[in-house]
């Protein structure tokens, strides 16, 4: 891209009308076609008017012999007293009527209007004019024309009958197509609801037994000998604590601290165990109180759902029907289709939430720095700890448990590096718990060492800001970073030079691996489009997607096949990279020029918005699932202050519905998936 001349795309050799040397000379012209039309063209341009340019219109003659339409030489002779062709002094006192002229240009006009005019407006102005005919010769030219009338009027007809038939054919054969449709998704609904009814009355089946069961153990006086009471359980639990290394103490502490901050949103204080009759009115109320408000949600997103359903019913009965393996392996063990299965996945945890619940909240500025944007925020391999980076040349590192257990103004970083320049991007490593990279707006590229907090490599090839880093989930000394300088280079941490270099057409505002290959990396383009590349062959992307109108931000991997990408055209849009086909486009916040951030799990796509709101999206729902705006409430007019920062970086806990997000104002919230 540097300006040579192999950047240029090649431009189509213009084709020159050079005399062949076969063909045979051009024949001395005589009176050829094409001069009469020039000097037709040269008398036309003598009789046109110098002033409007058009045929003159009742000429008149001055007296230095220059001819105009009367109109035009007296509207100019009342601004000026001269000719507007050779400037000879001139008043309306020196103009005469050009009777020759007149003449002239009326038989021309005959004649251009009798070159130009069709047979019938030629007949209807020879009988205008006066042209003699007898009674019977009219009285044929009327049959003439009445027959030619009918015959028009008949083809007419017919022409219209033909184009209502055609339309009326499509029409049949689109709405046939549609009812076979409907009559097959009718017959997926009615198998489906069979299949459901039928294992609900398995399960009411085997609830009776173990309820009967239950009953007859609690009737049988020898069988409440074997159960042992709570104090017995309560004594032994805390004799096997008492026998624990105190190691193993701090360790068993820290993981419960991390499972109590994904579950800290249901969780509730341990009251005193009522009589058991009441227990289980109050546990019913609960379960019904979010089964009818799970209904309340399938309700609200019915269409979606809908679409949802059928999709992945007609995809499966389709990919049943081609492999002929419908009846072997599209029945789960429930009883269900893969379709109906795959469904069902979706709807349970659709259902399953919907709103963001705030379990934590920290400040990453401070006295020192005002400059507080958090450009990036990432968990590491074990999501322990969470790195955070910005505008204030700073990586801090921050335990997780403590940031959800401890209160907030107690929060300090567990360790800080500094750089020489605002950050943009973080990357942990997947195999190296105390590696991280980073990359700069100097172009730089760094890993750090977290323990000893010192950079272990440096790469500083980008030649303008560096936007995004990414280190290999399968490869652990490799690492891709993509740069302003629409460069795309893939490190080594063996070596100090780059290992590959592709050089694109635009910006390079996000790059990311496969998680499944070292290979396949997904770059979002300042153009507009995602590439997918096999860096065994970098000559051309495997697949170019394209659907977003302004440039991609961000670009994540759901799994080895589904990407995710966001852009400022305010939408994220979810791909297949194996079919190379798009999947679906969510929209509900609003991105039209910041960084906003973007991260994904399995299920739910997670992203910012310019409104200081985090929207999440269930994969396969493209209406947003929840939402949580950022509130200064520390300040008046909370609500109007909040409006003016953005959210800038988002980041899932590992298959946990635990999410970090941090705003432009530097405020870090942990937020929790709830009911």
């Amino acid at each position: 891209m540097g300006g040579d001349a192999t950047s240029i795309g090649a431009l189509v050799p213009s084709v020159k009308s050079e005399p062949s040397e076969e063909a045979p000379p051009p024949l001395p012209s005589t009176s050829t076609a094409p001069e009469k039309e020039r000097a037709e063209e040269e008398v036309d341009k003598d009789i046109l008017c110098p002033i409007c340019m058009q045929i003159i219109k009742d000429a008149f003659l001055t007296v230095c012999g220059h001819s105009f339409c009367y109109m035009c030489i007296v509207t100019h002779l009342q601004n000026k007293s001269d000719c507007p062709c050779c400037s000879h002094f001139l008043t309306t006192t020196h103009l005469y009527p050009n009777f020759l002229l007149n003449k002239l240009l009326t038989k021309t006009s005959a004649c251009q209007i009798a070159k130009t005019a069709t047979p019938f407006e030629q007949l209807r102005q020879a009988l205008e004019q006066g042209c003699e005919a007898s009674v019977k010769e009219l009285e044929s030219l009327l049959s003439v024309i009445s027959e030619k009338k009918k015959k028009m009027e008949q083809e007419e007809a017919e022409t219209n009958l033909q184009i209502l038939l055609d339309f009326l054919v499509f029409l049949k054969k689109k709405k046939l197509d549609e009812l076979n449709e409907i009559q097959s998704d009718l017959q997926y609904i009615k198998d489906d609801i069979h299949a459901v009814e039928k294992h609900r009355i398995e399960l009411y089946r085997r609830r009776d037994r173990y309820s009967s069961r239950m009953g007859m153990l609690a009737d049988d006086p020898t069988s409440k000998s074997l159960w042992p009471s709570s104090m017995d359980k309560h004594s032994d639990a805390t004799a096997s604590r008492a026998t624990i290394a105190p190691d193993q103490v701090r360790l068993s502490s820290s993981v419960s601290q991390n499972r109590k901050a994904d579950f800290k949103s249901s969780a509730s204080p341990l009251n005193p165990r009522k009589d058991a009759s009441g227990a289980s009115d109050n546990q019913n109320l609960s379960q019904s109180g979010l089964a009818l408000a799970r209904k309340r949600r399938v309700h609200a997103q019915f269409n979606d759902l809908q679409d949802c359903y059928l999709q992945k019913r007609r995809y499966w009965a389709r990919l049943s029907s081609k492999q002929q393996e419908r009846d072997s392996h599209g029945v789960t063990r429930e009883g269900y289709t893969e379709g109906l299965e795959d469904f069902k996945s979706v709807l349970s945890t659709f259902t399953r939430y919907s709103r963001l619940r705030v379990v934590a909240e920290l400040r990453h500025g401070d006295l020192f720095h005002s400059a507080n944007i958090v450009s990036s925020i990432e968990f590491d391999r074990d999501d322990e700890l969470f790195a955070t980076a910005g505008v204030s040349r700073r990586i801090k590192i921050f335990e997780f448990s403590s940031v959800v257990n401890e209160p907030a103004d107690v929060q300090c970083p567990v360790a800080e590096m500094f750089t020489r320049s605002k950050l943009s991007c973080l990357s942990w490593s997947k195999y190296t718990k105390n590696h991280i990279a980073s990359s700069d707006y100097e172009g730089i590229v760094t890993v750090w060492d977290v323990t000893t907090r010192q950079s272990v490599m440096e790469y500083e090839e980008h030649e303008k800001r560096a936007w995004s880093v990414d280190f290999s989930p399968t490869e652990p000394s490799m690492l891709v970073s993509g740069s302003d300088d629409c460069k795309v280079k893939v490190w080594c941490m063996k070596q100090e030079a780059s290992v590959l270099n592709i050089d694109m057409k635009a910006n390079i505002c996000s790059v990311k691996y496969n998680p499944g290959s070292s290979v396949h990396i997904a770059v979002g383009s300042a153009d507009h489009h995602i590439y997918y590349y096999d860096l065994r062959n970098i000559n051309q992307p495997l697949h170019i997607l394209s659907g977003h109108r302004k440039a991609v931000s961000y670009v994540k991997f759901l799994s080895n096949n589904e990407l995710a990408s966001a852009s400022t055209d305010s939408t994220v849009r979810l791909w297949d990279v194996k079919e190379n086909v798009p999947l679906r486009v969510f929209r509900g916040h609003a991105n039209e020029k910041n960084f906003v951030g973007l991260t994904v799990n399995s299920e739910y796509l997670a992203c910012g918005s310019e409104t200081n709101e985090v929207f999440v999206y269930h994969k396969a729902i493209s209406r947003p699932a929840a939402w949580h705006r950022f509130v200064n409430s520390g300040t008046d007019e909370a609500e109007e202050d909040s409006m003016s920062y953005f959210i800038s970086a988002v980041c899932w806990k590992s298959d946990s519905p635990t999410m970090l997000t941090a705003n432009s104002q530097g405020t870090i919230k942990v937020l929790v998936l709830a009911p």
